[in-house]
């Protein structure tokens, strides 16, 4: 009975310190007021982000977004290996609320990670995507570069979202 009572207690001390650890609260990250989804979809090119193990070696970045008709978003990644090989990666994303600038994102259901929108220009032109750990970090551009001005005043504002650009990797993209 006693080794029975170790383990209940075992797992119990377990299971509270992962609840802690989920309930770690990160400084509030500001989002755009609004997003228009219909705006957003379409292809959206990667002109930089933070380093995250599944991107490692690739170039060419896109996500390619789609809207259906429950209001969720297909999202299809692609990227050009080192080796000249193409990978992707076909996810699903929904809005958490209708400002549709917070949104969870997942690529192996049932898990879903934030992604928010921080930075849109008026004409849908670039985005800048983060989330409230500040592990993550993208800059998304319709095109395969954004002009120096608008890149400048993007990372002149990073440090007030609580990123830091000198972490930021420039990836490649053809021409």
């Amino acid at each position: 009975m006693k080794r029975k009572n170790m383990i209940v207690t075992l797992v119990t001390f377990t299971m509270l310190l992962f609840l802690q650890a989920c309930s770690t609260t990160y400084p509030h990250l500001q989002t755009v007021s609004k997003v228009d989804p219909h705006k957003y979809i379409g292809r959206w090119y990667e002109i930089a982000r933070y380093d995250q193990f599944f991107e490692r070696g690739c170039s060419n970045i896109s996500a390619t977004y789609t809207l259906r008709e429950d209001k969720k978003i297909d999202l299809v990644n692609r990227c050009t290996l080192d080796d000249g090989t193409q990978k992707s990666a076909k996810g699903i994303a929904y809005a958490v609320d209708e400002s549709f600038s917070k949104l969870k994102v997942s690529f192996f259901r049932p898990f879903y990670g934030d992604y928010q929108i921080i930075m849109l220009d008026e004409a849908y032109s670039y985005a800048v995507i983060g989330e409230p750990s500040r592990e993550y970090f993208w800059i998304l551009s319709r095109t395969k570069k954004l002009d120096p001005k608008t890149q400048n005043m993007i990372l002149s504002k990073m440090k007030l979202f609580g990123y830091d650009p000198a972490k930021l990797i420039w990836p490649t993209h053809d021409e």
